[in-house]
């Protein structure tokens, strides 16, 4: 179960509703290529967290990808804005290339302007060329069509990567993979 800062449990919606949230129902799981090797190895020695997990550490605002061995690849990511960051436990239940962007309720009543769905691939598609959506909320680990977000707090509670990242993790995990997100 996850928790945003503020201790409150997050609203949790099926799998359907998450895909239909995202605009990705009859999509498939194509490819995208990574443009560079993606991540920086560091070191990373937590016992708690088996090789394969993607572990999230919001105050740091970096996504680690445990590769073993006291080691784990690291990226910059953009995370939740005050109010809005979550911790806990999930796991991937779905990949998608370049998925349409339909804005969630929040979204959309803190800014009516907005369509109702942005086609994927779209310049103005805040999900960039690639989405993990995360199991038992309305979150996920996308690209971004706004680099300059990278590093600081700014999401309704999605993980934002640099594009070139998002494809290289990507192609690192699959559907099922444990996701923790720390304070």
């Amino acid at each position: 179960m996850a928790e945003n800062r503020g201790g409150r449990r997050l609203r949790l919606v099926s799998y359907g509703a998450c895909l239909a949230l995202f605009g990705l129902l009859g999509l498939g799981a194509a490819t995208v290529n990574p443009a560079h090797a993606g991540g920086t190895l560091v070191h990373f020695e937590d016992p708690r967290f088996a090789p394969g997990t993607i572990v999230v550490r919001n105050g740091e605002r970096r996504l680690y990808l445990v590769v073993g061995q006291g080691r784990a690849l690291a990226y910059p990511v953009a995370v939740g804005k005050r109010g809005k960051s979550w911790t806990g436990q999930t796991y991937v239940d779905g990949k998608y290339v370049k998925p349409a962007w339909i804005p969630p309720a929040e979204v959309k009543r803190d800014i009516p302007s907005l369509p109702d769905r942005i086609p994927g691939g779209a310049p103005n598609n805040p999900m960039g060329i690639a989405a993990l959506t995360l199991s038992g909320g309305e979150f996920a680990i996308h690209g971004t069509n706004r680099p300059d977000s990278i590093g600081r707090p700014v999401s309704y509670g999605c993980i934002r990567m640099l594009n070139d990242d998002i494809a290289d993790l990507f192609h690192r995990v699959a559907v099922n993979t444990p996701v923790v997100a720390l304070p």
